[in-house]
């Protein structure tokens, strides 16, 4: 761990993928850097443990999303971290009974028509600069709608009600989607193995009243030329993190940009050849309230659990455990109660009741688009801000959020320059 020095020319607020992008972006550039993180490891929402000896678990993020154009694949390659090109389980796949083939096509039909009504819609609303929520464009009376917003908890981390239709329009998606064998959570921590990091260093104030930037931190008070402020927007919304004076565009645009809830919950499997390795486990339960399966991701023996939205968040308050006990029900309602025996919990997340997170990946309230470009914009050529709820088009991914640190790295040398 780094020392805290008692003065530095660029400060970095957060270890996360877009801190040490950050980090990563100035280390030829001269500059003397030190990377802040309130917690005792790097990777922020990235974290990967080894739930047990024989199942690795990505307790954050866990796919090079548009795998493409993402960053952190040519990184993967240039640290020697495997990278599982297999397509992903989410539409092919299916496992059991309780979800025919016939249902599933159904669904599809209909979940591919809600997303060409919402493009349509969004078109429309960027001419008429009249933004709304996503779930108006749901067909009414659709049997299949309960089962789309449930898609939006996992995508959006809430239910369409809470999902600025521009917003969501935004968001680029180029359907490839590859995996970390090792782990995201692993890759991330790599990636920031030679920054200079202060572990355990909790950010409570950033004082720019003066000519230099004074920061209290839980280890002491430092001051720096330049800021670099990475965290979730729960932070800034809630103040957590306080400015003086005030950048209250800064906290609303925050407020504009709540983070959604996406857990996962991993289970130990016994006589797990019983069961077809990358596989898809989902019921037609015509509801919101209900979680999808990755059976055997990598071939190991256990299944991923994910919930999301007001859902996830009711098992999170219900009590840590609760995420699995909820899997273990729904599974055996899928493949029978004989099934309850050879299910084991291992590891869930906890996003929402994490102090510095609380809550997975942003998303843009209906009529708030245009925070992200509000929130991404520097403060007087010494704050710059960064994270994934700055990216114009990949935000919610780890990806967008270390761009957004690079991007920041070079707002804060531009500005250098100029002084």
């Amino acid at each position: 761990m780094t020392s805290l020095p008692s003065s530095i020319d660029v400060a970095i607020i957060g270890a996360g993928a877009a801190g040490l992008g950050a980090a990563n972006a100035l280390k030829i550039s001269g500059l003397s850097v030190i990377v802040l993180e309130a917690r005792d490891r790097v990777g922020g929402r990235a974290h990967t443990i080894m739930a047990s000896p024989d199942v690795t678990f990505d307790v954050g993020c866990g796919w090079l999303h548009s795998a493409d154009e993402n960053s952190f694949v040519k990184i993967a390659e240039q640290l020697g971290f495997e990278i599982n090109r297999s397509l992903p389980p989410w539409r092919e796949r299916a496992h059991g009974k309780a979800f025919p083939q016939a249902e599933r096509d159904d669904f599809m039909h209909a979940l591919n028509a809600f997303y060409d009504r919402a493009e349509v819609a969004a078109a429309e609303a960027e001419k008429s600069g009249r933004d709304c929520a996503a779930s108006l464009y749901l067909e009414p009376g659709n049997r299949w709608n309960p089962m789309i917003d449930a898609i939006s908890t996992y995508v959006n981390g809430c239910e369409l009600d809470q999902v600025s239709i521009l917003d969501m329009d935004a968001y680029e998606d180029t359907d490839i989607n590859w995996r970390v064998r090792r782990g995201y959570g692993a890759l991330v921590a790599a990636y920031g193995a030679t920054c200079p990091l202060a572990l355990n260093c909790a950010v409570t104030l950033i004082d720019h009243s003066a000519k230099r930037v004074r920061i209290e931190t839980s280890r002491g008070t430092l001051t720096a030329d330049k800021v670099i402020i990475t965290v979730p927007t729960s932070l800034i919304a809630y103040e957590a993190i306080r400015f003086h004076p005030q950048l209250p565009e800064k906290v609303d645009a925050a407020r504009g940009l709540p983070l959604g809830l996406a857990d996962k919950v991993t289970l130990a499997v016994d006589q797990p050849e019983a069961l077809p390795v990358e596989g898809n486990l989902r019921a037609a339960t015509m509801r919101t309230e209900m979680g999808t399966y990755h059976i055997r991701p990598f071939g190991q023996p256990c299944i991923e659990g994910f919930f999301g939205g007001r859902f996830a968040q009711s098992l999170e308050d219900a009590g840590p455990g609760a995420l699995a006990a909820a899997s273990i029900d729904e599974i055996v309602s899928i493949l029978g109660n004989d099934f309850r025996r050879k299910l084991k919990p291992l590891a869930e997340s906890r996003w929402a009741h994490d102090l510095f997170a609380r809550g997975s990946y942003s998303h843009a309230l209906p009529g708030h688009a245009g925070d992200r470009e509000v929130l991404a914009a520097p403060v007087d050529g010494r704050l710059f801000f960064a994270g994934e709820a700055t990216s114009p088009e990949f935000f919610s991914t780890a990806h967008g959020a270390r761009d957004s640190g690079e991007r920041a790295a070079e707002e804060v040398l531009a500005a250098s320059k100029k002084r």
